[in-house]
């Protein structure tokens, strides 16, 4: 059954300073559906965010909600809330009153506040904190109880601005399965708001992964991972080598000087393509049985998995190997037709998917501020 579009964004655009930060974008949001905006630091997700909520009016374009123009409505007009990365609880009031702020706001019955809080509390797991001090509670705490008092209004959508930023590794990971099932529960529309592609495939039913102000691609994770439509998307979502390679006829790619059978067709005939192949689908072989040949250059362990790099006629391929090589070795690489994607070029190509210059494109994108921090 279709599902029915609750927010529609069409043709929107919004500069701020002379500088576009939305170029044009339209996107169409599902009723009931886990939505999260992914992308690098100023690629547009939040302004995009803030657009939705009320907090910013676009240039260009309009915003629809339930076919309704909403594009001069004000925030608490809309059948929104939004959940920030700092939470703006009031110190002064305790857990019950906090969540119960926006009931008492709409003059609803003393008695419903009590039934609706409680319900909330139970839905983040906070039962019995109702006369608790928010200043008293531990981070994790009081993103529970910031949740709680957006959910307690039954708002059509909830907006999440990067709202486990502040928390530690294994909280974040705990608290992405309850919003995953709190999504579940309410049957609200969420739109979550992260720059962690983890966060965002773990998630998500549908990812719309951002870039430069413009929408790249739009999927399920699955989707977006294991058919990315740029080198960007490739890149971003996970690890990737991506070489160039000439399409030579359907089925048929070459690249790093040896052709494949790939899965791939519908490109012209000697079409210049980027090739992209995952880390953990490479075999490695004995340098006779590879399809291509190369020296490993670094080995790192990882736990689950050894990471090696590999120079491959000067270009750098990223393996993943539950088999250990070491530093130095002469290996041969074999790849399956399946493992093989092929995308049309794009502004992203050349940009990533090099081995050699992983560290500095990485800080790049995740923090322009931070020392850069280059690999032998």
């Amino acid at each position: 059954m279709e599902k029915k579009v609750i927010i529609n964004l069409t043709d929107v655009s919004k500069s701020y300073d002379g500088e576009l930060i939305l170029d044009h974008i339209n996107l169409q949001i599902h009723d009931k559906e886990f939505v999260t905006l992914l992308g690098p630091s100023g690629c547009g997700k939040t302004t995009t965010l803030r657009i939705i909520g009320g907090f910013e009016t676009p240039d260009t374009g309009n915003v629809y909600f339930d076919g309704k123009s909403v594009k001069d409505v004000p925030p608490h007009q809309r059948p929104v809330n939004t959940v920030f990365q700092k939470y703006a609880l009031f110190p002064h009031l305790n857990v019950f009153e906090n969540i119960a702020f926006g009931l008492r706001l709409k003059k609803t019955p003393e008695e419903a506040i009590r039934v609706k809080v409680k319900e909330a509390l139970s839905l983040v797991n906070l039962k019995g904190f109702e006369r608790r001090r928010v200043t008293t509670l531990s981070g994790g705490q009081q993103q529970r109880v910031a949740i709680a008092r957006a959910l307690v209004n039954e708002p059509e959508v909830l907006l999440l601005d990067e709202p486990l930023g502040a928390l530690d590794l294994k909280l974040r990971k705990d608290m992405q399965n309850e919003l995953k099932k709190m999504q579940k529960a309410t049957g609200i529309t969420f739109i979550y708001v992260t720059h962690d592609q983890e966060e965002a495939l773990s998630m998500s039913d549908i990812v719309v992964v951002m870039a430069n102000g413009q929408i790249q691609q739009i999927g399920s994770p699955t989707d977006i991972y294991n058919e990315p439509e740029n080198a960007f998307v490739a890149d971003f979502i996970g690890e990737s080598n991506i070489v160039d390679g000439v399409m030579l006829k359907d089925f048929k790619v070459r690249f790093s000087g040896h052709t494949f059978e790939c899965v791939d067709a519908g490109f012209e005939p000697n079409q210049l393509v980027d090739v992209v192949v995952r880390p953990e689908d490479v075999d490695v072989v004995a340098p006779e049985n590879g399809m291509l040949k190369g020296i490993v250059t670094s080995v790192t362990f990882k736990g689950v998995h050894w990471e090696i790099i590999v120079d491959i006629n000067g270009f750098k391929w990223m393996i993943q190997t539950t088999d250990f090589v070491a530093e130095g070795e002469h290996i041969g690489l074999y790849i399956e037709p399946e493992a093989i994607h092929i995308m049309n070029k794009s502004e992203f190509s050349g940009m990533f998917g090099d081995y050699s210059s992983f560290s500095d494109e990485l800080d790049q994108l995740s923090d322009p501020t931070e020392p850069e921090d280059e690999e032998e």
